[in-house]
């Protein structure tokens, strides 16, 4: 029985990247609004408490659970069992709120929070460091799924998995326990297509996140230098619904292979610019009525 479950990230209320987009914001009004708009569950932020005993009634007030959040991970400089350390606190959390995800990223290198690197500066690996790299993620995620969550690697632009070559060589560098979180934002402006990886890897999509791009403003931004950031303050990212990719085919590649668990909504917005509740109901209406056309339930 395939399950479906639509969730959001906060980030298009408050970006923990740029907190002067939302920084104002209450935590209470950002979950006030996604209760009302009908979401299942809801993402960790900049702005949540990091204690279940805090979170937990939090969340609870407003008929959400903590599907999970993002973790930046350190593999290409130290090895896997200094990672498995450093992880604990992230991961007492999730096993505390009931979360069934570890979204995992590596970000030792990355260059997406750094507004003074371009889009094109994104950091690569050779052939012999993915072996490593690879040999440590995978060891890293057994470990994740020893412990009840199912490990989930969070491709993104600016980071060391970004193009289709990469995601390839990650793919072939890691085992069956390293799980992929699909961004399909993500996944299409570093070149790689959601249907292939959905198509060609079901066994690996293990969570998913739903944004929508801007081609020509992505492009813009791209060709004039300009950094992941300022990308993002341009507008390369939306809700689906609102861009260039088809998600009535994407709800039928995801049907196809019976995916079960999360869908969430992440779309980094400028919020004075993008009203989260405003642009967070048009991606929650298109997802739900293509996924019930596709017959996901």
């Amino acid at each position: 029985m395939t399950t479906i479950r639509f969730g959001v990230s906060p980030i298009a209320w408050a970006n923990d990247d740029m907190p002067e987009l939302g920084g104002d914001t209450p935590l209470d009004s950002i979950l006030r609004d996604i209760q009302v708009l009908g979401f299942e569950g809801v993402e960790l932020g900049g702005k949540f408490p990091r204690d279940a005993a805090t979170l937990k009634p939090l969340l609870e007030g407003y008929g959400l659970d903590l599907i999970g959040g993002w973790y930046s991970g350190s593999l290409l400089s130290q090895d896997a069992d200094a990672e498995i350390a450093a992880l604990q606190p992230h991961l007492a959390l999730l096993k505390a709120m009931g979360s069934q995800v570890f979204v995992f990223a590596e970000t030792s290198n990355a260059v997406h929070g750094d507004r003074a690197v371009a889009l094109t500066a994104t950091p690569r690996l050779s052939a012999s460091d993915w072996v490593l790299f690879g040999a440590r993620m995978t060891a890293v995620a057994d470990y994740i799924q020893s412990q009840g969550l199912k490990f989930a690697y969070h491709h993104h632009l600016g980071t060391v998995v970004e193009r289709a070559h990469d995601l390839q060589a990650f793919i072939d560098n890691t085992g069956a326990s390293v799980g992929l979180t699909l961004d399909t934002g993500h996944a299409a402006l570093g070149g790689i297509d959601p249907l292939d990886v959905i198509g060609h890897h079901p066994a690996r999509v293990a969570h998913v996140h739903c944004k929508d791009v801007r081609w020509q403003t992505f492009a813009s931004a791209r060709d004039g230098g300009s950094s992941f950031l300022d990308g993002v303050l341009a507008g390369m990212f939306t809700v689906p619904g609102d861009g260039g990719l088809d998600y009535a085919r994407i709800m039928r590649a995801l049907k196809a292979i019976d995916y079960s668990g999360w869908i969430v909504i992440e779309a980094e917005q400028d919020p004075k610019l993008a009203d989260p509740r405003t642009y967070a109901a048009l991606g929650l209406k298109t997802l739900k009525d293509e996924a019930a056309k596709a017959g996901l339930q």
